[in-house]
């Protein structure tokens, strides 16, 4: 295995004399990157280092940071990964950076215990390393992200596909997609991966993901992947490998909803939702081989990962009111007082048609409605809330705004919103409260699936 990782230690050389630079360079603050010790179960002997900034936001975020291989926690903190440190003391947030100790500093995404939730390998400790730091700050759930860079991009996919329920968003800079590096040997080397020889379809390669979390049917974290059109370490095909994967896991069409040349060397692709935050996200840089992140890249990623606020939107416990100011203006979440969830569009979907559901309150752009002045209940800026009919168990779904009655709604202070066109009210149906209920008109009758709180 030694042999095989020559390639990847020596592409990791330029970031560690970059390290060794930028230290001698930094100045002193109070703040510091420390060791934790006794952090949880721990089953690869990994060791976790803890960032906190001196002043940490009332809910901060939480980045968990991976190396890569040949790497430590201190070389990506004060080297490729810095920005991330310089953005933590702006916004406030937290970051978790567990280090690999076997000889070769890579982190095991091949074996069995790896590749799955709560196997034992590292993704088991690196979780604990995330609980740890959960139990000792008041950190917003809705805003738990990682990164990684090689080995560490690697680690990215894989925890984003076995803990899907704990990550909101991740972003992997010259990875492979979860599973691709997979063996039955011990090794922790993949060549058929490495190359780019391993293609899968997207069905395959989202069935493998879900095959980590078996039984899981919830969202997945949102996605963005970089990648160098010549790189020869980890190779350029695993960059479409990897947008087959988390478009399949959304249940996206492999082909892009937006594209655009950040600079000139860039192609970024966006799925999904098409805005700073999409859903999936691919960058290619043309020309380049494995030394990503290069410089001004990260700002990019702390945009996608929402690690750029102070206050996020994401925040799971906003101030709630019963309706929105009046005259329309009011932004934010629309939560059932029965279920404790949100009105949600599936999927991140922008299709006429798409029936809204309940779905756990993350503060996405799906869940971001606005009241206006006409009575519309917006979302996405242009789509309406928009009742499929003026009958009991009418769908209600979204529909580009036009600014017909069924697109009108009354937002009252008992907590109902009801269709200006049917009288009825919006409703969960059955009554129900979990993940994934779907919406609907139906006569008011007083049931909490009728009552909504409008979240800022």
């Amino acid at each position: 295995m030694k042999r095989r990782l020559k390639a990847i230690l020596a592409a990791a050389a330029l970031p560690l004399v970059i390290v060794s630079m930028l230290m001698a360079a930094r100045p002193a603050a109070a703040a510091a990157l420390t060791r934790v010790t006794g952090f949880g179960n721990n089953p690869t002997n990994l060791n976790m280092y803890l960032y906190v900034p001196d002043r940490v936001a009332a809910r901060p975020a939480l980045l968990v940071l991976v190396h890569y291989c040949g790497g430590s926690a201190g070389a990506i903190f004060n080297g490729n990964g810095h920005d991330y440190a310089t953005a933590a003391d702006r916004y406030g947030y937290i970051m978790v950076l567990p280090e690999a100790t076997r000889s070769e500093k890579c982190f095991d995404v091949s074996t069995p215990a790896a590749l799955s939730r709560d196997g034992g390998g590292d993704s088991t400790g690196i979780m604990a390393m995330v609980s740890y730091a959960r139990q000792r700050y008041n950190v917003d759930p809705a805003r738990i992200v990682v990164s990684g860079f090689s080995s560490g991009a690697m680690m990215t996919n894989v925890l984003a596909a076995q803990y899907p329920d704990v990550f909101s968003a991740a972003s992997a800079f010259s990875g492979v997609p979860a599973g691709c590096f997979a063996t039955t040997n011990g090794s922790l080397w993949n060549s058929q991966c490495s190359g780019g020889n391993l293609i899968k379809t997207a069905q395959q390669w989202g069935d493998q993901a879900r095959a980590m979390y078996p039984g899981y049917a919830g969202r997945y974290p949102r996605m963005q992947v970089w990648h160098g059109t010549t790189d020869t370490t980890l190779a350029y095909p695993n960059f479409g490998e990897e947008i087959k994967q988390w478009t399949d896991l959304h249940g996206l069409s492999q082909t892009p909803a937006f594209t655009d040349h950040p600079q000139s060397s860039w192609t970024r692709t966006r799925y999904g939702a098409t805005g700073t935050q999409a859903t999936v996200e691919g960058i290619s840089i043309s020309g380049v081989g494995h030394q990503l992140p290069m410089n001004g890249q990260l700002a990019y990623a702390i945009s996608f990962l929402g690690l750029d606020g102070t206050t996020p939107s994401t925040s799971p416990s906003p101030t709630v009111s019963p309706t929105p100011p009046p005259g329309g203006g009011g932004s934010g979440l629309i939560k059932g007082v029965g279920s404790g969830r949100c009105v949600d569009v599936p999927n991140y979907s922008t299709a006429d048609g798409t029936q809204l559901n309940l779905w756990d309150c993350h503060g996405g752009t799906n869940q971001q409605w606005t009241y206006t002045s006409a009575q519309e209940l917006r979302v996405y800026g242009n789509k309406c809330l928009d009742a499929g009919g003026t009958g009991d168990g009418a769908v209600v779904q979204i529909y580009g705004c036009w600014g017909g009655d069924n697109q009108k709604w009354r937002v009252n202070s008992d907590g109902t919103i009801v269709g200006v066109q049917s009288g009825k009210c919006l409703d969960a149906v059955g009554n129900g409260t979990g993940n994934g209920t779907k919406l609907q008109l139906y006569s008011c009758w007083g049931g909490d699936n009728q009552k909504w709180t409008w979240s800022r």
